[in-house]
C-alpha cells in the first residue's frame, strides 16, 4: 500500500495552527538573513549574488529575495562593481551596542571567573599615558594574598599587566599570556593578556596575581590558560575580534 506523503503542518491532534506554522517560516527568514550576513568575511568588500548563496548554503531565487529585503533596510547594499556589499545599517547598530556597553558589566564576571577557578587576586588595568591605572579587582580567598587596590597607578611596560598592555605594538611580539617574576614586586608572579575593543584598540588588560612561593608548574598550568581564555571572551563581550590574541599564544 502506498503511503501518503508527511504533511509537517500537521499532527496527530490534527492541522499546526496557522501562528505556529507562520512562526516557524518567520524563524527560519531570520536564519537564512542573518547567514547571508555572516558570509561576508575581512576582506570582502563585495559579493556576487552565486558566491553569497554558496557560502550561506542558499537557493539563488531564495538570497535575492533575502538579499532584497535586507537592501531595503540598509543592512546589504548594492556595490558600484555588481554584487553586494555590508551596509551603513550595520554601522549605526554596532555605534548603539558600542555606547551601550558598560565596562564594569563585562569585566567583573571575568574577573569572578578568574579569582573563582585560580583562588588568587584578579584584575583590569586600563592605560593612562605612561601609566597603568587599576580600574577593577577581584582579591584572592587565600589569606596570604597580594595586596593593591582600585585606583592604584604603576609605570607603563613594566610588569604582567603593563606590558600587556603594549603586547600589540612590541617588535617582536611576546608570547601571551605574559608572566613576570617580581618585576616590579620582588615576591609577585603577575600573568595578564591584553583586552580588545570593538575598533581593535587594547581595552585594557586583564590577569592574575600571587605570592611568587605558590607560583609553581600546577598553577602555571592552571593559571596561564585562564587567563588568554577570559582575555578572548571579554574581546569578544567587548565587540572585538581576538585573532591577534590567539595568535600570540
Amino acid at each position: 500500500m502506498k503511503r501518503k506523503p508527511i504533511d509537517p503542518t500537521k499532527t496527530a491532534a490534527g492541522p499546526l495552527p496557522r501562528e505556529a506554522t507562520e512562526a516557524d517560516g518567520n524563524v527560519r527568514a531570520v536564519d537564512r538573513a542573518l547567514a547571508i550576513l555572516q558570509s561576508f568575511e575581512d576582506g570582502d568588500a563585495a559579493l556576487p549574488l552565486a558566491e553569497i548563496a554558496r557560502r550561506s548554503g542558499l537557493h539563488l531565487t531564495t538570497a535575492l529575495r533575502l538579499l532584497g529585503t535586507l537592501e531595503s533596510h540598509g543592512f546589504v547594499q548594492r556595490a558600484t562593481m555588481g554584487g553586494y556589499a555590508l551596509g551603513p545599517q550595520l554601522l549605526v547598530l554596532g555605534e548603539r551596542f558600542r555606547r551601550g556597553l558598560r565596562l564594569e558589566d563585562q569585566v567583573m564576571p571575568a574577573l569572578d571567573r578568574l579569582r573563582s577557578e585560580s583562588q588568587e587576586s584578579a584584575a583590569f588595568f586600563v592605560r593612562e599615558g605612561n601609566q597603568r591605572r587599576c580600574l577593577f579587582r577581584q582579591e584572592s580567598p587565600q589569606p596570604v594574598r597580594t595586596v593593591a587596590q582600585v585606583g592604584d597607578v604603576a609605570p607603563l611596560g613594566i610588569g604582567a599587566y603593563g606590558r600587556a598592555l603594549v603586547a600589540l605594538e612590541s617588535e617582536p611580539r611576546p608570547r601571551l599570556p605574559i608572566v613576570s617574576y617580581g618585576e616590579r614586586l620582588p615576591e609577585v608572579v603577575a600573568i595578564a593578556a591584553p583586552v580588545l575593543d570593538g575598533r581593535g584598540a587594547v581595552a585594557g588588560a586583564l590577569g592574575i596575581t600571587m605570592p611568587r612561593y605558590r607560583f609553581n608548574p600546577a598553577a602555571e598550568a592552571r593559571c596561564l590558560p585562564l587567563v588568554l581564555r577570559e582575555a578572548v571572551a571579554l574581546t569578544r563581550a567587548l565587540g572585538g575580534d581576538p585573532a591577534p590574541i590567539a595568535a600570540l599564544a
